[in-house]
């Protein structure tokens, strides 16, 4: 069916672990029976090695101006490597726009641990992205990156370039961004993507098993640490609006009657830097069961952060072709409920999984 040709915005741990599982799948024979970390090793034709990188962009100048394969695995970059030789690439990583991309408490981290500004002048990223035929962009901005997130999201309306956004700013969940990639035909898909096996879908599958069993929740916390540059740019809460509207949606989507404010705290909470790119969660959920007596639920999970979340990305960029392939235009539905934090509409996991079949089918449009 051809080649996916993917541009990457922010060519960190999530990038790397990307590419990484595209390998996997391609030198790993047992992997492809499993679908070790993906709906379907084959989905609607597509399967995990036709995704192929055009373009990419980032601000590092550790990254920028280096070949790609080589940026993957550069400072700050701190994910568990699978690989350690990566096919070489013949993407040149390219300067973007800072804007609001960068907290300015982490120049106050070691330079390995933060972001090291390059003195180039932002690409044209607009004739980078005609220029490579990308079909796809994959936004992997830091959280916060409200204005940095706007600009590639007009990029991809104006070269017709379909967007995938990983990160909590509200595009495809915004009626008023949609309607204009509606408007336009291009497939769009977000916002804030959901991990394989991650603290929100683990909180959100124990709130629901909660309330089908007829247990009353009263009130929840969720406590995430960890020690890659997404957790030290969190250290900034002013960057944190968005996210914590994303994490706490996702649960309180699950609840018939959603908890009052002050009984549900959901976000990030720490940064240790020692965890590199492992995520621990905390979870604890109170309520109350048969005849009023207590229920109380405390859970541990720890997870390698990025890859946990590739094999999502994986499936949304496969289902994202499958929209362009069929002229589909606007928020893709059921993928953005499956693979999203904060989607246009918000369904229960296994209903949007449902869905997607359908629309790998064909029989639902979206």
């Amino acid at each position: 069916m051809g080649k996916i040709k993917v541009a990457i915005v922010g060519v960190g741990n999530c990038a790397a672990s990307l590419i990484q599982g595209i390998e996997y799948y391609r030198k790993n024979g047992k992997a492809k029976e499993e679908n070790l970390g993906v709906m379907n090793y084959n989905l609607g034709g597509y399967l995990p090695e036709d995704i192929e990188v055009v373009a990419a962009f980032d601000i590092d100048k550790r990254k920028v101006g280096e070949r790609f394969d080589i940026a993957l695995n550069a400072k700050p970059n701190c994910v568990m490597v699978l690989h350690n030789h990566l096919p070489k690439s013949k993407v040149i990583v390219e300067m973007g726009p800072v804007l609001d991309g960068i907290s300015e408490h982490m120049s106050e981290y070691p330079e390995d641990r933060t972001f090291i500004l390059a003195n180039k002048k932002p690409a044209n990223v607009e004739k980078v992205l005609r220029d490579s035929e990308a079909e796809i962009l994959l936004n992997y901005l830091p959280v916060g990156s409200e204005e940095a997130t706007q600009f590639y999201a007009e990029a991809c309306l104006k070269t017709g370039i379909s967007f995938i956004n990983c990160m909590p700013v509200f595009i495809v969940s915004d009626p008023k961004w949609a309607k204009r990639f509606e408007d336009k035909h291009i497939p769009c898909v977000g916002d804030d993507i959901k991990a394989q096996i991650g603290a929100t879908i683990t909180h959100r599958t124990l709130a629901k098993l909660f309330i089908d069993r007829g247990v009353k929740i009263d009130r929840t916390y969720q406590l995430n640490t960890g020690g890659n540059t997404d957790f030290l740019n969190m250290l900034n809460r002013t960057r944190l609006k968005s996210k914590k509207i994303s994490k706490t949606a996702a649960v309180q989507s699950q609840l018939d009657v959603p908890l009052e404010e002050e009984n549900i705290h959901i976000g990030p909470s720490d940064y240790v830097p020692w965890q590199n790119d492992n995520k621990v969660c905390y979870l604890r959920i109170e309520g109350r069961g048969f005849a009023g007596f207590p229920v109380t639920l405390e859970c541990r999970l720890s997870v390698e952060d990025s890859p946990n979340s590739a094999g999502v990305g994986i499936d949304a960029i496969r289902c994202c072709r499958l929209a362009r392939d069929r002229k589909i235009g606007g928020p893709l539905i059921s993928i953005s409920a499956y693979s999203m934090k904060h989607p246009p509409k918000q369904i229960h996991d296994t209903e949007a999984k449902e869905l997607v079949r359908k629309f790998i089918q064909g029989t639902c449009q979206r």
